[in-house]
C-alpha cells in the first residue's frame, strides 16, 4: 500500500512538473502575443483619461469616445513616422546611424584628431590607445540601432493586432480586469478589485508622466542640436530621448551617442577650434537638460504617480536591475507600485506597509 502511495504521489509530481513545462513552453512560443497585450494594456491606461473627458464632460458615448481616442493615438503614430522615416529613408546615405562603416571610419578621423591635440599638449597619454581596437566594441551601438530601426519595419502587423487588442481594452475597461479577477479567490474578490482600480488609475498618470517627460528632453535636446549646427538633430534627439526610459543607463548611452554624433557631424572642421569646443558645450547642455530631468520632471512625476519617495524609487530601481537586468530597471517602478497598492489593501495594519504606503 505504501509503494502504491508514493508510486502514485511520484507520478502526480512528475504529471506537474510536465503541466508546468508545457505551460512555460506554451508562453514562449506565444510571447509575441504576450507582448502585444502588455503593449495593448499600457495604451488604454494612457487613453484612459482622454476617454474619460470625452465621456464625462463632453458626454460622448463610450464607443465614440474610444473611437475619437484611437483616432488620435494611430494620427499620433502616422505623425511620427511620417517625420522620421522619410527622413532616415532619404538621408540613409549619409546618416552615421545607420553607417557603421563610415562610422567607423569617421569615428577614427576624429580619435586621431584628438590623438595629435594630446600629443602637441605634451600629454602622452593617449597615444598608447592607438593600437586599441575599439572599433569592435564600438560597431555595438549602431549594429543595436540599425537591428532597433529594422524591427520597427516589420511591425505592421504587431502594430495592427496591438491597436485592434486596445480598441477592445478601452472600449470594455473591466475586460483585463474581469480576465484577472477569475484567478483570483472569491472571499477576496471585492480588496482586489479596489486594488486593480487604483492601479489602474496611477499607472495611468505615470505613464502618461513618462510621455511628458520624453517630451521635454526630445525638445531640449533638440534645441541643443539645433543652436551646434548638428546634422540630424531631430532623429538623434528623438533616439537620445528615448534612451531616457531606461534610468541611469539610459541617459549615459544617450551622452555617448550625442557626443560622438557630434563629433563626427563636424568631419573636416579644425579639431581644436570647432570640433572639441563643440561638442564640449554640447556635453555641458546635455547635463544641464538631465539636470532638468533629474532634479524638476522626474520629482515630479514619481511624486504625482507613483506616491513614493525619490530614494525609495532608486532603490527600487537598482534592485530591480541587479535581479532582471535592464528590463528589470524599466519594470521596476510600476511592478512596485503595484505591489504597494495591494499591500496596503491586504496588510493594511502592517507597520512596515504603513510606512511605505502612508502617502497613498
Amino acid at each position: 500500500m505504501n509503494s502504491k502511495i508514493i508510486t502514485n504521489g511520484i507520478l502526480k509530481a512528475i504529471a506537474i512538473l510536465l503541466g508546468v513545462a508545457l505551460f512555460l513552453f506554451f508562453l514562449y512560443k506565444i510571447q509575441s502575443v504576450i507582448v502585444y497585450i502588455i503593449i495593448a494594456a499600457i495604451l488604454s491606461l494612457i487613453a484612459r483619461p482622454v476617454i474619460r473627458f470625452l465621456k464625462n464632460k463632453l458626454k460622448f458615448p463610450n464607443t465614440l469616445a474610444v473611437i475619437i481616442t484611437m483616432l488620435f493615438m494611430v494620427g499620433g503614430i502616422i505623425g511620427v513616422s511620417g517625420m522620421f522615416i522619410p527622413l532616415i529613408v532619404k538621408q540613409g546615405e549619409s546618416l552615421s546611424l545607420l553607417q557603421v562603416d563610415q562610422l567607423e571610419s569617421n569615428f577614427q578621423h576624429v580619435f586621431n584628431q584628438l590623438t595629435e591635440y594630446f600629443d602637441a599638449k605634451g600629454i602622452d597619454l593617449l597615444s598608447e590607445l592607438k593600437s586599441v581596437d575599439v572599433f569592435s566594441q564600438f560597431k555595438m551601438i549602431p549594429n543595436l540601432l540599425n537591428s532597433f530601426i529594422g524591427t520597427l519595419g516589420s511591425l505592421s502587423i504587431g502594430l495592427f493586432s496591438v491597436l485592434f487588442i486596445s480598441f477592445f481594452f478601452m472600449k470594455d475597461s473591466f475586460l483585463l480586469k474581469n480576465a484577472v479577477m477569475t484567478l483570483i479567490p472569491n472571499k477576496t474578490e471585492g480588496r482586489f478589485s479596489s486594488s486593480l482600480e487604483k492601479i489602474n488609475d496611477l499607472l495611468s498618470r505615470y505613464f502618461i508622466g513618462l510621455i511628458v517627460q520624453i517630451t521635454i528632453l526630445f525638445i531640449l535636446y533638440t534645441i541643443i542640436l539645433f543652436v551646434f549646427g548638428i546634422s540630424n538633430a531631430i532623429v538623434i534627439a528623438f533616439l537620445c530621448a528615448l534612451l531616457n526610459l531606461i534610468p541611469y543607463i539610459g541617459p549615459l548611452i544617450g551622452m555617448a551617442i550625442m557626443l560622438i554624433l557630434s563629433m563626427t557631424s563636424n568631419i573636416g572642421q579644425d579639431f581644436q577650434t570647432v570640433i572639441l569646443p563643440t561638442s564640449l558645450w554640447i556635453l555641458f547642455w546635455y547635463f544641464m537638460a538631465q539636470m532638468v530631468d533629474n532634479f524638476a520632471s522626474q520629482p515630479i512625476i514619481f511624486s504625482k504617480t507613483t506616491k513614493s519617495h525619490p530614494l525609495e524609487i532608486f532603490l527600487i530601481i537598482i534592485i530591480g536591475g541587479l535581479l532582471f537586468g535592464i528590463v528589470g530597471m524599466i519594470t521596476a517602478v510600476p511592478l512596485y507600485t503595484a505591489l504597494k497598492v495591494i499591500l496596503k489593501e491586504f496588510l493594511a495594519d502592517n507597520k512596515i506597509v504603513k510606512s511605505l504606503t502612508k502617502n497613498m
